[in-house]
């Protein structure tokens, strides 16, 4: 018997020596091949890219995996136990490996010949997550082994459990606990109910097969599964697990919460970070912080989709954008999948039209239900014709549409939806703080998804009359004032640089003889214009547009310049008419504030020129690089001009309608192209610049009396009526140099004491107009002449 003893006990040593001969071989062999573990202290997760507006909302996210990575301290201890229950109650007591669950896996496998447990340790699951493949090998295993027991020697344990939260697939593109609680539930790990943090904890095992939305009753038994686990182990007390393992499954699926919906923007910022860091960009969880202004975002894009829609039904409808055939009785479901291939775009939803009666119509709206259209809210329905012609007003229904009419709609409130189509022409509205150039608001289309072109940015349209202040400005620094009298008469000529005998007139068609320069700028009269650029000469205008921002190749040095033939597009406009509001500085339009990485740190940063005229006194220092000074392209004198010229085109001109915003600091200019191809408001506020255009993608006439003023001018003012609240009237402060008097308005010369129909202009000191009978000269102070009568044809 004590010989047995002896034998079994040396055959017990040598055989854990073999074993730990065997062990330690496998080690050697193994782990030289292995991955450093120490890498795992600077692990970089795939978070992806996301993009903000200035006050922190989410635009826009880019990149496959959704994660939201959340610290260990700001885990709930529940949800750890939940983890833990199912996962590795021993996880505090193992040094990696848990030898209790790799036997237990070993005697199952032994007596059923089938791998019905793995014994894997969370720790475990962290060195095959992010080192090894899930190929079941016993050579992984192995490597799983060895790798653990080195990552317990490199981090804490709660930074293993911290790693293995943030990294485990949890189904529906979810990475880690912060993004499963935000796909499942539309909350943070913070808000989840007990049961909830259940839920997620039982997904490791088999996110497709426990899948909450796919497969709720076998989620909801695994659920419980770690409920009960989580009593066993002492967590909870049964009273809690009676009492969660009721809860009802009520996951469904959240897409992450778009808090400005800014689509144009996000691609613009997409691109350019792409352009910058590469692939890396999708995976390196940059949070970028643009400038857009959430307020203003959503005005902007509401003020453009209604300016289209209202465009739109001034020129008729052009009928259903489908027909279907209807059976007698059709439920619900029938219906759905009826308009299932046909896609909400903008505010606008696909409806089929199930009965008709003399003055309603019930409809099907796709994901609303069942509604009723009145007769009265499709009055604006007349058949289409032409661009310019129209049926008659509908008397009945039946004139409109019929049974089964695939038709769009549009809510007017929580009940009442109308009759509406998608817009065939286009538009654009852009915002910018003139002080630095951040832009605020920006709108590329009524639809991004339908129409991904960015008409803010990529479209090249000719500007019309909105060019005009730069030819009036140019013409101020040659010595012109606003008192200036230039002759609105008949022309014709053959110039050089435009095809053809050229017979230019006004909009009206209508001349009107001497006119002051502010008179002609108010109502946009041509013929001044031209003749104020023939004075002037084109390649000065051009060079003196090319402080403002334009490219001179897109500029015609001819002419027509004069009417705004050149090319620009909305941004550019805006980026020019932004020395206009900021007292004459140029600064460059731009759309990130800073790019932050994971870790909060900043890795690019805009430092934008910025107007501040006490530096042009006092310059900062040459290697400062945090601060910028805008470059002054304007006189003060000429920016005022410029300012109260266009104030006075809102007040008295074709702007005017910007008055119903009831303030008295709005100025601006309309533009409108020949044959009303584009049409244009490019308006300002000391504090903002936007710029609103209209057309089609393939130009072709928006139709007769389609002006800048009815097509584009009431986007932007429904765009300001938002962008401006709270901010008080800013009256004009004249500069230095400048004095105002009376002038008689057909002279422009200084008035009699008594003339009653004097009015007030201002003026630069050597530049104020005499009083004297009319002769020749310059008219300018010092001479014995009037303001002569500019007429060089």
């Amino acid at each position: 018997m004590y010989r047995l003893i002896r034998k079994l006990f040396v055959f017990i040593i040598v055989l854990s020596f073999l074993v730990l001969l065997a062990a330690g071989a496998i080690y050697f062999f193994l782990a030289p091949k292995l991955p450093d573990t120490q890498t795992l202290k600077q692990t970089q997760l795939q978070i992806p890219l996301r993009v903000y507006s200035s006050e922190g909302k989410l635009m826009a996210e880019f990149g496959e995996k959704r994660r939201i990575p959340v610290e260990y301290d700001e885990i709930p201890e529940q949800l750890i136990h939940a983890f833990l229950a199912s996962e590795d109650d021993r996880f505090y007591q193992h040094p990696g490996v848990d030898y209790q669950g790799i036997l237990r896996a070993v005697f199952s496998l032994l007596t059923t010949g089938e791998k019905t447990q793995g014994g894997s340790t969370i720790t475990m699951q962290v060195a095959r997550n992010f080192f090894l493949s899930n190929e079941k090998t016993y050579l992984r295993k192995l490597n799983e082994i060895i790798l653990a027991l080195e990552i317990e020697q490199v981090l804490t344990k709660e930074e293993i459990l911290t790693l293995y939260l943030n990294k485990i697939y949890l189904g529906n593109r979810a990475y880690g606990i912060g993004a499963a609680a935000n796909v499942y539930y539309g909350r943070s790990i913070n808000e989840l109910t007990l049961s909830e943090m259940a839920m997620i904890a039982g997904l490791p095992k088999a996110p497709s097969r426990y899948n909450p939305i796919a497969n709720p009753e076998r989620a909801q038994i695994r659920r419980n599964y770690v409920l009960r686990r989580m009593w066993e182990v002492g967590y909870i007390n049964e009273r809690t697990y009676l009492d969660a393992i009721q809860a009802p499954t009520s996951a469904r699926y959240h897409s992450r919460e778009i808090e400005v919906y800014a689509p144009y923007v996000a691609e613009m910022v997409r691109t350019q970070l792409f352009d910058e860091f590469g692939e890396d960009v999708y995976t390196s969880g940059f949070n970028v912080f643009t400038t857009i202004r959430g307020s203003h975002q959503l005005a902007a894009n509401k003020a453009l989709q209604t300016a289209l829609l209202d465009y739109d039904r001034r020129h008729g409808y052009r009928g259903p954008i489908a027909k279907v055939e209807l059976e007698e009785e059709l439920s619900e479901q029938n219906l759905s999948a009826l308009l299932n291939t046909y896609d909400s775009i903008g505010p606008l939803k696909p409806a089929v039209v199930t009965a008709v009666s003399e003055d309603s119509a019930s409809v099907f709206i796709k994901n609303e239900g069942s509604a009723t259209l009145t007769l009265a809210s499709m009055k604006w329905a007349q058949k289409k014709l032409s661009t310019n012609s129209r049926g008659a007003v509908p008397k009945k229904i039946s004139d409109v549409m019929t049974r089964g009419d695939v038709i769009r709609v549009e809510r007017l409130n929580t009940e009442d939806w109308q009759l509406a189509q998608l817009p065939e022409a286009e538009g654009a509205l852009v915002a910018i703080a003139p002080f630095d150039g951040a832009v605020t608001a920006l709108n590329g289309g009524f639809d991004y998804f339908n129409n991904k072109f960015n008409r803010v940015t990529q479209s090249r349209r000719q500007p019309g009359s909105g060019f005009k202040p730069f030819i009036y400005s140019a013409a101020l620094e040659k010595g012109y004032t606003a008192a200036s009298i230039v002759n609105d008469a008949p022309v014709v000529f053959d110039d050089p640089g435009v095809e053809n005998v050229w017979r230019p007139e006004n909009y009206s068609g209508k001349f009107f003889g001497p006119t002051r320069l502010r008179e002609a700028l108010i109502h946009s009269r041509n013929l001044v214009s031209i003749r104020l650029l023939r004075d002037i000469g084109a390649d000065y205008a051009v060079e003196y547009a090319k402080k403002f921002g334009f490219d001179d190749t897109m500029l015609h040095k001819n002419l027509s310049l004069a009417l705004g033939s050149g090319s620009a597009a909305p941004l550019h406009m805006a980026a020019a008419y932004t020395a206009l509001a900021n007292g004459g500085f140029k600064v460059e339009p731009y759309l990130i504030q800073r790019v932050e990485n994971a870790r909060g740190e900043i890795v690019m940063q805009t430092t934008p020129a910025t107007v501040c005229e006490t530096c042009l006194l006092n310059p900062q220092p040459a290697d400062d690089a945090s601060f910028k000074v805008a470059e002054r392209i304007m006189t003060p004198q000429n920016n005022y001009v410029m300012n109260s010229l266009l104030r006075d085109v809102v007040r008295y001109g074709t702007g005017r309608k910007a008055m119903s915003l009831g303030r008295n600091d709005l100025a601006g200019k309309t533009g409108t192209t020949n044959d009303q191809l584009d049409a244009w408001f490019n308006g300002f506020h000391p504090e903002l610049v936007a710029v609103s255009w209209v057309g089609f993608d393939q130009p072709r006439s928006l139709g007769r009396y389609e002006t800048g003023g009815r097509a584009a001018l009431p986007m932007w003012i429904d765009f300001m009526e938002v962008a401006l609240q709270g901010l008080p009237d800013s009256p004009l402060e004249l500069p230095v140099d400048m004095v105002t008097v009376r002038i008689d308005p057909e002279t422009g010369l200084l008035a009699r004491p008594g003339d009653t129909n004097a009015i007030y202009e201002s003026f630069r000191e050597d530049h104020v107009p005499i009083q004297s009978a009319p002769v020749a000269g310059s008219g300018y102070a010092g001479d014995s002449g009037s303001a002569p009568v500019i007429d060089l044809f």
